[in-house]
């Protein structure tokens, strides 16, 4: 009797236990959805969902797929099992390849009936699903899916938006395990939060592009595959560069948000450019160079004052994306900007004041990594003058323009991230 009664309280010891687990787990998914929340760029957000929800349920790989007409895409993919293989430093390969919603693929079949799937073994998948699963990125990585759980990232009125796919739940052991119910009820409830985040940042996303279609309009230069691939590029650099300057994880966290977002209003001032100037086909005088050369001020006028954080950065890479590192007189605008001075001596389509340049780390970094970025995109790309340069040779002129043109650190952090460039060149074609 006395073993019965001790067996009984046992159990109800870890029935409790298991109890508040489950409760732990809920209010850590609560402080991750206000995380969420302040997230502003649509693709760092969609990265940052796929890596929480994989540690919500400890699963060692996964990917995340957003919706492109009547295709998914993949925007990310996270493998902590290969990416133990890469140097300190490396990320994985950047991944771009679309295929059609329908029911063949796992992903397909939770995007047409936005319903979660959960698979324990992917190699044992019934002859009687309408899915297959894909092997071969299997044999070509060398690696073994098993468990799989997918979720479809769907609004309230039905739109989906995307899907989730988490690879292998790790138990404390390291063995790959199945994915339970409490883990459908962990990532369910995290999802829905997820979704509301990912709503409100495509919202952003789509205004800021409304804003950006103005520069494209005034100069056919600036198209919006470039202004993404600078972008993205941006954000590569500064990760190599923030590890490599041990730059804790939260700081990062923010600072890469607001560097995908600013760095794509690095040329946002050519608006205020008149179009004789813009779009002249032959070489400036002086005076339209200079008058040229304050779109960086006309950009930086259009988050005066700044309101956050955000407006800072954007205000700081359109003002001085022209500088250059050695602060040689061809660098612009030389003009520093306070909330006391506002460009007072400055009139939107005159000249700008002769100033002298900023050298050095007198350049905000955020305008420093855009530099390169966008410097390295013109010379890959076609211009109305000019014939697109091979990528060896873009890539040579940056490096031999470090510590001239270039911070030498931030052109090493490039270089170090040259194979994500190229791909990011490719996933952003202006064709």
């Amino acid at each position: 009797m006395v073993e019965i009664m001790m067996k009984m309280y046992h159990n109800q010891l870890v029935m409790k236990a298991k109890y508040t687990d489950r409760e732990l787990k809920f209010q850590h998914i609560i402080e991750i959805e206000q995380d969420l929340d302040e997230i502003k760029d649509a693709d760092v957000l969609l990265e940052r969902i796929l890596t929480e929800t994989r540690n919500i349920v400890n699963a060692d790989a996964g990917s995340i797929y957003v919706v492109e007409g009547q295709n998914l895409k993949i925007k990310y993919a996270q493998n902590d099992t290969q990416l133990k293989a890469l140097p300190l430093g490396e990320k994985l390969p950047y991944l771009f390849f679309s295929f059609p919603i329908n029911e063949s693929s796992i992903a397909g079949y939770v995007a047409v009936t936005k319903k979660s799937l959960i698979i324990d073994d992917a190699y044992a998948i019934s002859p009687d699903c309408p899915y297959r699963f894909n092997k071969q990125t299997d044999l070509t990585t060398n690696y073994k899916t098993k468990s799989i759980y997918t979720v479809p990232l769907v609004m309230k009125n039905g739109m989906l938006l995307g899907v989730l796919q988490i690879i292998n739940k790790l138990d404390d052991d390291g063995n790959i395990v199945r994915f339970t119910k409490d883990d459908d009820s962990f990532i369910a409830h995290f999802a829905l939060s997820a979704v509301r985040a990912l709503k409100r940042a495509y919202d952003t996303r789509d205004t800021h592009r409304k804003m950006l279609k103005l520069s494209e309009f005034r100069d056919p230069k600036e198209t919006y595959a470039h202004v993404e691939r600078v972008s993205s590029i941006a954000l590569e650099i500064y990760d190599r560069w923030a590890f490599e300057q041990n730059i804790p994880e939260e700081e990062r966290r923010v600072y890469r948000d607001n560097l995908k977002i600013a760095a794509k209003f690095h040329d946002i001032g050519k608006v205020g450019i008149s179009d004789i100037i813009l779009k002249k086909p032959a070489r400036f005088n002086d005076e339209e160079r200079s008058i040229m050369k304050s779109h960086t001020c006309i950009g930086a006028l259009l988050f005066d004052p700044p309101d956050s954080d955000l407006d800072r950065m954007s205000l700081d890479v359109a003002l001085h994306h022209h500088e250059r590192w050695d602060g040689a007189e061809n660098g612009y605008p030389g003009v520093t900007y306070s909330e006391k001075n506002h460009f007072e001596n400055f009139i939107v389509g005159e000249p700008i004041e002769v100033s002298e340049p900023l050298s050095g780390c007198q350049i905000p970094l955020a305008a420093r990594i855009v530099a390169v970025a966008d410097v390295f995109d013109a010379l890959s790309h076609k211009r109305c003058y000019k014939d697109a340069w091979s990528l060896d040779d873009a890539f040579n002129e940056i490096q031999n323009s470090a510590g001239t043109q270039f911070d030498p650190e931030v052109v090493l952090a490039f270089l170090k991230v040259r194979e994500r460039v190229e791909r990011i060149l490719l996933d952003y074609d202006d064709e």
